[in-house]
């Protein structure tokens, strides 16, 4: 069983921790074990709980209605709501649920459905990418099992190579961006992700892939010359450092532009190279991308 902070539940189901703990004293839907320090730990049901309410809140249901309740009804509800963007929010709601529970035939079916529904474009960007947004702060942090980890990265991987290759597209653009993880970074998705993003608007791709040593880096851009090195950094191992990273590839490849993106961008304080460009959101990268196609 998973055990889930305050902050967890914030980040997954987007209620303030203050609200949260407001709803704690007004409510019986939450009743969170204490450690020693007097630190707030959720149960999973707890967090599937959270995750079903504050779906309902947010589509016009006040707490105290929804308190009265049963786990029947909330689910019913929820199962009534026919706004496109609550459907959507359902879906990747259920995802995390069955990820917790490692109910992985029922979440690939979930995936599966939605790409039979609305095509694999619309399921890696409505679906995928905001459920790995939402899961993210999980892998960061070391609240969720390796095995649920490993078990929905290898399935998302295996659904976003079969988009990458399915993928053609009707326009060409003569530019070309070397795809590479640094040494110490091991997580792919944001990374194939990406990769998709890129073919499917005509721009060529190199793709190194994971834990990729900085010689091997440069051997390729001096061979292949890409217009761009692009980067996509989720939770590199401890002793990563990326100040150093930086310097060191802007002085071995001073002719390149690297393009960093995820989310350890957000936290990135240090000065960085003038060649290297960070990209802290999914819009910010759309916007990259679309600059490509000009």
């Amino acid at each position: 069983m998973n055990a889930f902070t305050i902050r967890d539940l914030e980040n997954l189901s987007g209620i303030k921790a203050h609200t949260l703990r407001i709803w704690e004293q007004r409510y019986a839907f939450l009743r969170p074990k204490r450690t020693d320090t007097n630190i707030r730990l959720y149960s999973n049901d707890e967090l599937k709980t959270i995750l079903n309410i504050s779906l309902l809140n947010r589509y016009g249901y006040k707490v105290s209605h929804i308190n009265r309740m049963t786990e029947l009804e909330i689910k019913e509800k929820i199962r009534t709501l026919s706004h496109a963007q609550a459907l959507q929010e359902r879906v990747i709601n259920e995802l995390i649920q069955l990820m917790i529970d490692l109910q992985m035939d029922e979440f690939e079916s979930r995936i599966d459905d939605y790409i039979y529904a609305h095509g694999i474009e619309k399921a890696i960007n409505q679906l995928i990418f905001p459920f790995l947004e939402r899961i993210g702060i999980l892998w960061l942090t070391n609240n969720i099992n390796p095995a649920q980890e490993h078990l929905v990265s290898n399935l998302i991987r295996q659904k976003l190579i079969v988009g990458i290759e399915e993928t053609v597209s009707l326009v060409q653009v003569n530019k070309t961006v070397l795809l590479f993880l640094p040494e110490g970074e091991h997580h792919e998705i944001g990374l194939l992700y990406m990769y998709y993003l890129l073919k499917t608007r005509g721009i060529k791709v190199l793709y190194i892939g994971a834990n990729t040593p900085l010689k091997d880096i440069e051997y390729v851009t001096r061979l292949k010359q890409p217009d761009y090195l692009y980067t996509h950094l989720t939770s590199v191992s401890g002793n990563f450092n990326f100040e150093k990273f930086a310097q060191s590839i802007a002085s071995r490849l001073p002719a390149s532009t690297i393009i960093v993106s995820g989310r350890l961008t957000k936290t990135l304080k240090s000065s960085i190279p003038a060649g290297i460009k960070l990209k802290t959101s999914l819009q910010e990268v759309m916007e990259y991308i679309a600059s490509l196609q000009q």
